[in-house]
């Protein structure tokens, strides 16, 4: 078998990305992106405790949005779950919001920018939830949370003013795999009633054997060996389940409809763009935007255009689903 190569090298006219085993086989990222690749930490999660504090100084020396026309609310749900709501004027529909973080980074504060924004934009009552993180609490800790705020938020919403018909789960990246293992707990269980799944650039798939999954090796943020520690921590040593890893489950029919999006240079972009084909193969209505020049997490540089597409074309799916009689 030919190795596969993803070296990321400087160009005299900006940055690209080496593709299969020939040098000169390149593709290039969005000129907006690329200034701000060497800023980027080297993608690292052996130490997940180092990874957090991280994390959180970028969330807390990023730009603070506006909340003025949000009213935001913490509350603990039962068991024991930490939740904040943000509360838009006349929210007409709700979404249980899990965070990224490769189940073992993020938490609400680092969340708070998105979930504000999300609310803001789609007009929709947001939950965003604190779930427990790996490797402290392996699955099926984090989807045990994240499936009991749904439960709560499907018998409490309507306080809020909301439809409970209009409930929808979704998130980033592990939070995004969540979401999805929800929507399949929930109808395998006959849980709560799911409207809508919001995915982006979701973490579905713990044998990493996709093309992209193999081949990038070197991108940004996320790469080959950052997303073989997440599922290290995640799964503590168990063998998958279709919950843990919702592209091992067999059967996708009778699950929520989906918005998926996926990001070019992404190790997780092509079980992301997998996942959603098969949803539409087993009837399930899809929509799939694979945002080219991209990598994963590039929305958080927010001076980009096609990043300020990306967050307005997330809002509106959800603003278009929870609209619909």
């Amino acid at each position: 078998m030919r190795r596969l190569a993803d070296d990321w090298c400087r160009m005299r006219d900006g940055w690209r990305l080496n593709v299969g085993p020939a040098p000169d086989t390149m593709v290039d990222m969005d000129p907006e992106l690329e200034a701000f690749i060497p800023l980027f930490p080297p993608a690292d999660l052996d130490d997940p405790a180092s990874a957090r504090r991280y994390l959180a100084g970028l969330a807390a020396a990023g730009p603070a949005p506006d909340t003025s026309d949000l009213t935001i609310e913490d509350r603990t749900v039962p068991p024991d779950v930490p939740v904040r709501i943000y509360r838009p004027r006349q929210a007409r529909g709700a979404i249980v919001w899990l965070h990224g973080g490769g189940f073992c980074m993020g938490d609400l504060d680092t969340e708070h920018p998105w979930a504000s924004r999300l609310a803001l934009g789609s007009g929709a009552l947001v939950v965003s939830v604190g779930y427990r993180l790996a490797p402290e609490h392996p699955f099926p800790a984090g989807l045990d949370d994240a499936y009991a705020a749904v439960t709560w938020a499907a018998g409490h919403v309507a306080e809020f003013g909301v439809d409970p018909a209009r409930l929808a789960v979704g998130g980033h990246s592990a939070g995004a795999g969540l979401a999805a293992a929800v929507a399949l707990r929930a109808r395998d269980q006959r849980g709560p009633a799911i409207a809508f799944q919001l995915l982006n650039q979701p973490e579905l798939d713990d044998r990493q054997d996709t093309w992209s999954a193999r081949a990038f090796t070197g991108t940004p943020w996320m790469n080959r060996s950052k997303l073989a520690a997440t599922w290290r921590h995640y799964l503590g040593g168990q063998t998958a389940s279709a919950y843990a890893a919702v592209a091992r489950a067999g059967d996708l029919s009778d699950l929520p409809p989906a918005y998926v999006a996926t990001a070019e240079f992404d190790p997780l972009r092509d079980e992301g763009i997998g996942y959603a084909l098969r949803l539409l193969q087993a009837g399930v209505s899809v929509e799939l935007h694979q945002w080219p020049g991209t990598f994963h997490g590039s929305q958080a540089i927010l001076s980009a255009d096609v990043s300020q597409r990306q967050i307005a074309e997330f809002a509106a799916a959800l603003r278009r689903a929870l609209a619909r009689d």
